[in-house]
């Protein structure tokens, strides 16, 4: 095996990681349906612990975060709405999209592709 092909073995494995990884991170998000809080706190811890040996995470740590960050916001303006009674409706549209975004994310990122979330403030770019 001469270097080039090393090289690109390398490189080709580093990249399977990066998107295995990804995905992981997308779908951690979902971990907040078996444990209270968990799919707050586990997406966190694993992009702190693979940021630094993974650089290609970083994009889908920023996408997850703006989404965290996001449905927050709207699950408050959503609570305030209940007042009027739309509020209940919004929140059930929240949590299907909650359900539904990390699974596409989840799919795009293990084909390598970053998929910023539809209706996701733009915290982190």
């Amino acid at each position: 095996m001469n270097e080039e092909q090393f090289e690109q073995t390398t490189t080709s494995d580093v990249d399977k990681e990066t998107q295995n990884w990804a995905m992981i991170l997308h779908l951690s998000m979902l971990s907040g349906l078996v444990v209270p809080l968990a799919g707050l706190v586990v997406p966190i811890v694993i992009y702190i612990l693979k940021k630094d040996s993974l650089p290609g995470l970083v994009p889908h740590g920023h996408v997850v975060f703006n989404w965290m960050i996001s449905a927050v916001i709207y699950c408050i303006v959503s609570f305030v709405l209940m007042i009027v009674g739309i509020g209940f409706l919004l929140l059930m549209a929240l949590a299907l999209v909650s359900l539904i975004f990390p699974i596409i994310g989840g799919v795009k990122a293990s084909e390598g592709e970053v998929w910023p979330y539809p209706l996701s403030i733009q915290f982190f770019k």
